[in-house]
């Protein structure tokens, strides 16, 4: 089964691996790349998108987006965790290509627009150009085949904050826009990607596998790896972003219930996702107020990092 999906992104050192990923799997049709900001600034994002496909062999449209959150004042990049260049400070190659002339929001529209009920949006960094996409034209949330968001925190509590995920506190705001649009939405959260670590062993088999871009991925990896051993203890690291594009391709190996989904947009809960389970009742119904949505709480975590392996091997 095919899935044309446009892959909005901040790359990122995962964010690299999962752009790998959706332009090797033979059941991805990869429409475009979105940028953002995020884990870098979008100039950035867009250099290192623009560079990945460039290394994969592939002529993959990258169109810009969001420079900065909605509302709220924008956070500079985490350069600790991704590095000041977003791939681990390692030493690049020349990019060749350029980006779209249309924004990353006007590209989602035209490109949902032009394949009614085919398109998944496959976010992975802050949601801003979703959001931008809605208010170009709201009527893209009938039109969208399925949007999964990398982002967000059930029970797993934040990375950024005591309760709040980086993705979900960079843009509170557009988040609790895309979130409550109405569309086909599932949220692939910390609850699944701390339980998945790409270790060494894994990382090996991918740089062996993915030629100059296994060189790339390979580099960007020691670097990411250093910041988790020391952030979580772990021999590895998680590959968040990967795993939006596991639940889309083998989701036989999450678990996920239905519900209702916010975002607190200000105060010390900013950015945290509040999710009321579905058909749950609360002291106000004003937890249930927001559309229905599917959010992931469990996974196979073993088995994802194995197939990350696989798809990039």
């Amino acid at each position: 089964m095919s899935h044309p999906i446009i892959f909005d992104t901040d790359p990122g050192v995962d964010d690299a691996q999962a752009i790998a990923i959706a332009l090797r799997h033979p059941d991805i049709e990869l429409l475009g790349l979105t940028t953002t900001y995020g884990n870098v600034d979008v100039e950035t994002a867009t250099h290192n998108a623009l560079l990945l496909a460039q290394l994969a062999g592939r002529e993959i449209p990258v169109a810009q987006g969001a420079a900065a959150p909605l509302v709220k004042a924008r956070h500079p990049p985490p350069a600790h965790i991704h590095g000041t260049n977003g791939l681990g400070d390692i030493a690049l190659p020349e990019v060749k290509g350029k980006a779209e002339a249309r924004s990353a929001p006007q590209f989602i529209v035209d490109t949902v627009n032009a394949r009614p009920g085919e398109v998944t949006l496959v976010a992975v960094g802050p949601v801003g150009n979703l959001a931008a996409a809605l208010q170009l034209d709201p009527g893209i949330t009938t039109r969208v085949k399925r949007v999964v968001i990398m982002g967000g925190s059930i029970r797993e509590g934040g990375n950024v904050t005591p309760v709040a995920e980086a993705n979900m506190f960079n843009d509170p705001d557009a988040a609790a826009r895309v979130l409550t649009a109405g569309w086909p939405l599932t949220l692939v959260g910390l609850d699944v990607t701390h339980r998945c670590v790409l270790t060494e062993s894994h990382m090996v088999r991918i740089q062996a596998g993915q030629g100059a871009l296994g060189e790339v991925l390979a580099g960007s990896y020691a670097f990411y790896r250093d910041f988790y051993r020391e952030f979580l203890g772990i021999d590895g690291c998680c590959p968040h972003d990967s795993c939006a594009l596991a639940w889309l391709l083998v989701p036989e190996l999450f678990t996920t219930a239905r519900g209702h989904l916010t975002v607190a947009t200000s105060g010390d809960a900013e950015g945290q996702t509040l999710f009321a389970p579905e058909g749950r009742g609360f002291i106000e119904a004003r937890w249930s107020r927001t559309p229905l949505v599917e959010v992931c709480l469990g996974v196979d975590g073993e088995a994802v990092s194995d197939w990350i392996a696989a798809t990039l091997s």
